[in-house]
């Protein structure tokens, strides 16, 4: 029986060896019994060792090593009947001819190897692209050059995409326009080695077109971090099993590991039905180059998120430090006003209906101005008795009533050279408000119980949530108190009037909310994020961020959603979704046999839902909600709130 080896590809494509009893070396030196000046072999690449009719093969040292039968081989291996032998570009085959037997050309050779469903596998090491030493001194074959154009094209056309999914779909793209394939897809893990984002592209049925994978196949690229080439897909023993493939007359596969600092990030996976023309090992080739370019792309991708996502957090703490947050026009007006005014000693005025903020701006104005060294104090007008509040404010002597055991200074005193904050000024008591006005009018003031003028180097900044002039008009407010505190008037917008505002507003009490109960923040959902804005907020911006508190302290999931929300919110018409939900684009389309229901869908879906039984209910009791409640089986307050929060009052009426 005679051994022999054929050269199907590669620069020994078409070289036949008879093996002679001994051994036999291959690699790039002439001294070799088979040499080929290929820059990929080392000088002496591997030795064949024939005794008698068993032949043995063993790796020479060599630098890219040798594979048989598409694996790596660590010692010296037997070869059995039509073993492949992989060499640097070369692919040669074993065979054990009877006497007699006619040998094969190497392209009877090549469809033999086909026939038999032979996977082989390409490793970083030995992919020709991604090692410029190798092309320079490779002939400039035709194919060749226009490999490199491809990648070169593709270089260009996926190197400046910052988006994860733009990039998936025009890589996809690209892909097909240059390979024979029927279909493809790109698949991304996450840290646990599960597909995280998909991209699927069928050729006849377009992109978002489900196309079947080989599991197997992707574990085995994965895992072995090595492209994979299934030139025959019927005969072969695992991958001839999959119904899906037999379905979709898938004939070829390849599957190449997208790989970056030494992790896999993903893979490309193409199929191709055509039986005249499967891929091949210059397809792999290929392939394995544009994974090279897309992986460094891809990872580029991952670190521009991080540093937009580390961005909006940093933005997010500084917000939350400076406690002002808003970037509408009339929040804009604000900051203004508070540059202008916070250069003077000029009396403020602020206006705005409660949980407004309006404690934040008169910090802000303080924090802004010369007395920025001095204290800030702060009094509450309306939670304090008025005997107690004018003791509270102008301090007391002792034995000035009963329980005043000693001399006490008041806010203005402790405020000195410093800033006095009086919320809710409107609730001030009218005697308290003539002693008021003394101070802001002569800057002297007297202990209650006392004799002494004191002088006040304070300035005075009030709130309101009240309509002064109103209180003025009743005679409920002195009107010369209310001119003297309206020196400088800022009303603070509520927050109904400046939604743009909740999402950041909404992020920054996420982080504050997480420091204080000591958990790890977590981003908004799209369909809370639509509830928040398309709620009214009669609460203001305290109402939100006691809101996203209770999300943060009840909510389960890795995000905050819409039933981690106040009830009332939750049930509150939200904003439009559309424009909260990607859409598609020639860069990114909507995989149409893939979509499901998104949560602002389904949130959406429920509302429509309780219109409808709440509208039916208010139908069939002739408009009393009292027996329309009782029939829904709900609390007439709550019903009330529903027809409130679902914008019903018209429709009902």
């Amino acid at each position: 029986m005679g051994a022999r080896i054929i050269g199907i590809a590669g620069p020994l494509k078409g070289r036949t060896l008879d093996l002679p009893e001994g051994e036999v070396s291959i690699g790039r030196e002439p001294v070799n019994q088979l040499s080929v000046p290929d820059p990929a072999l080392s000088r002496q690449h591997c030795i064949l060792t024939r005794t008698g009719s068993n032949v043995t093969i063993r790796d020479a040292g060599s630098r890219n090593g040798t594979k048989v039968n598409g694996r790596h081989i660590q010692q010296a291996q037997e070869l059995h009947h039509q073993d492949r032998i992989t060499i640097g570009e070369s692919t040669l085959v074993f065979l054990h001819l009877a006497a007699g037997d006619p040998t094969p050309t190497p392209s009877d050779l090549e469809i033999t190897s086909t026939a038999v469903g032979v996977t082989s596998s390409l490793r970083e090491e030995d992919a020709l692209y991604l090692h410029p030493e190798k092309l320079s001194a490779s002939d400039p074959s035709a194919r060749l050059v226009h490999d490199l154009n491809t990648l070169l094209k593709i270089a260009n056309g996926i190197g400046g995409i910052r988006d994860k999914e733009a990039l998936l779909w025009q890589l996809l793209g690209m892909i097909l326009d240059v390979m024979p394939a029927a279909h493809g897809a790109v698949v991304l893990l996450d840290d646990n080695g599960d597909p995280a984002s998909v991209a699927a592209w069928d050729r006849a049925n377009g992109p978002g077109h489900p196309v079947p994978l080989s599991r197997t196949l992707l574990k085995k690229v994965v895992e072995e971090r090595a492209g994979m080439l299934a030139s025959a897909v019927a005969p072969h023993p695992v991958l001839g099993k999959s119904a899906s493939l037999a379905d979709a007359d898938v004939q070829s596969l390849l599957c190449v590991p997208l790989v970056a600092a030494g992790k896999v990030l993903g893979v490309i996976y193409v199929g191709c039905r055509d039986h005249s023309l499967p891929f091949d090992n210059d397809h792999l080739q290929l392939l394995a180059g544009i994974a090279g370019i897309a992986s460094l792309a891809f990872d580029n991708v991952r670190h521009f998120e991080q540093l937009r996502e580390d961005n909006r957090l940093l933005h997010a703490e500084v917000a939350a430090n400076h406690d002002m947050i808003g970037d509408n026009a009339a929040m804009r007006a604000v900051y203004d006003l508070i540059r202008r005014v916070a250069a003077t000693d000029s009396t403020v005025l602020i206006q705005g209906e409660s949980g407004t903020g309006k404690e934040l701006v008169a910090r802000a104005i303080h924090a802004s101005s010369r007395r920025a060294d001095g204290p800030f104090v702060a009094i509450n007008c309306a939670a304090i008795t008025d005997t107690l509040l004018e003791s509270e404010l102008f301090g007391h002597e002792k034995g000035a009533f009963t329980g005043a055991i000693a001399q006490k200074k008041g806010k203005l005193e402790i405020a000195n050279r410093g800033t006095l904050f009086l919320d809710e000024i409107g609730e001030l008591a009218p005697a308290l408000q003539a002693k008021l006005l003394r101070v802001l009018q002569e800057r002297e003031f007297e202990h209650v119980g006392g004799t002494r003028s004191l002088k006040a180097d304070v300035r005075v900044v009030a709130a309101t949530n009240r309509n002064l002039a109103q209180a003025v008009e009743e005679g409920a407010f002195r009107r010369d108190l209310y001119y003297r505190l309206k020196v400088v008037a800022l009303t603070v917008p509520p927050l109904r009037d400046r939604k743009e505002d909740i999402p950041a507003l909404a992020e920054n009490f996420i982080l504050r909310a997480a420091r204080k109960c000591h958990v790890r923040p977590k981003p908004l959902s799209p369909a809370a994020r639509a509830c928040l804005v398309g709620y009214d907020w009669p609460g203001n911006v305290r109402e939100l961020e006691n809101a996203i508190e209770r999300a943060i302290v009840l909510g389960s999931a890795d995000s905050v959603l819409p039933e981690d929300l106040p009830e009332e919110i939750y049930e509150s018409e939200p904003a439009d979704a559309t424009t909260l939900a990607p859409t598609a684009t020639s860069s990114n389309p909507a995989p149409s046999a893939l979509i499901t229901p998104t949560p602002a869908q389904y949130q959406n879906q429920v509302k429509d839902r309780k219109k409808q039984l709440i509208q039916s209910a208010m139908t069939q009791a002739n408009g009393n909600y009292l027996e329309a409640a009782k029939a829904l089986g709900l609390h007439p307050n709550s019903l009330l709130r529903l027809i409130r929060n679902l914008k019903l009052k018209e429709t009902t009426e």
